[in-house]
């Protein structure tokens, strides 16, 4: 293996099977300051790593779409990035059990790159064979089974973050009357507030409005219990930042997901955004 530079670039190939979360990885590092491309076809990797030379962290996402995909010649491809002194390759393999994938086609209904005439199963099974090759030569196996898009988002910045940020924050709203959201860290219930819903001018606006807002925090409960909130994230981060943790969802939950919950979401969101953490922002109900 031949020295590399101490100040060699990054360069991430990102590969994996249709559905196991590719694209998403591909955005998280171009938002972490990457320079992005997907789907190049792979004779141009080359002319293009030769052209532009290796100045800034890369991610290149490869899988079987490409045009002239070929698990050889992509091991060819890694091996001559791997050869590079002005590089630091990482192959980032991400893979899902089968049935997660086929369920993930059901979800989308969109029919498999490798069996586009056939049912999914089939093009799920082919893809597994065809890429066996490149995970047994992946430096990073990420199983994506388990994972929200937000979990994968905050599992890829922890492994490539590159000023070391390791604990993504996402703060969301939500309808009781649909239920509890999966896989979320704190819950916070706030029922107990005045009701916009009640205001015939504010039952068709919804939190994210500065009359909704108005109105829910006028509540004499409400100053009180957002202060307290607030203290408790910041007391929590630092533990579990240390533990390891690289996720944590917060969730503001009220009778129908409208005016109160997504006012305290979007007040919480703000006040971590401006102590400097990275905070990711979902309405659950807004987005139906």
């Amino acid at each position: 293996m031949p020295d590399v530079d101490p100040d060699a670039q990054p360069i991430v190939l990102v590969t994996g099977p249709s559905g196991a979360g590719r694209t998403t990885a591909i955005n998280v590092l171009e938002d972490l300051g990457f320079e992005a491309i997907d789907n190049l076809p792979l004779r141009l990797l080359p002319i293009l790593i030769e052209a532009a030379g290796v100045s800034a962290p890369m991610a290149l996402g490869l899988d079987s779409r490409n045009r002239d995909f070929a698990p050889g010649a992509l091991l060819d491809m890694i091996e001559m990035l791997a050869a590079r002194q002005d590089a630091e390759l990482t192959v980032l393999y991400l893979d899902a059990r089968p049935g997660v994938l086929l369920r993930r086609y059901s979800e989308t209904r969109r029919r498999h790159p490798l069996a586009p005439a056939e049912t999914p199963e089939v093009g799920v099974a082919r893809e597994q064979d065809l890429m066996a090759p490149i995970r047994e030569r992946a430096d990073m196996l990420l199983d994506t089974s388990e994972m929200n898009v937000h979990q994968l988002k905050a599992e890829i910045e922890h492994w490539f973050a590159p000023d070391g940020r390791s604990l993504a924050l996402s703060v969301q709203s939500f309808s009781y009357k649909r239920g509890v959201p999966r896989s979320v860290d704190l819950v916070f219930d706030c029922r107990f507030l005045a009701n916009p819903y009640w205001e015939e001018a504010l039952r068709s606006l919804n939190g994210r409005d500065a009359a909704v807002q108005d109105y829910v925090k006028q509540d004499p409960l409400y100053d009180g219990f957002m202060a307290r909130v607030v203290d408790m994230v910041r007391f929590l981060l630092p533990a579990f930042r240390s533990e390891g943790k690289s996720h944590l969802s917060i969730a503001f939950g009220c009778t129908g997901g409208q005016h109160r919950s997504v006012t305290l979401a979007e007040t919480l969101a703000k006040t971590l955004a401006e102590d400097g953490q990275q905070v990711s922002i979902r309405h659950r109900e807004l987005q139906r």
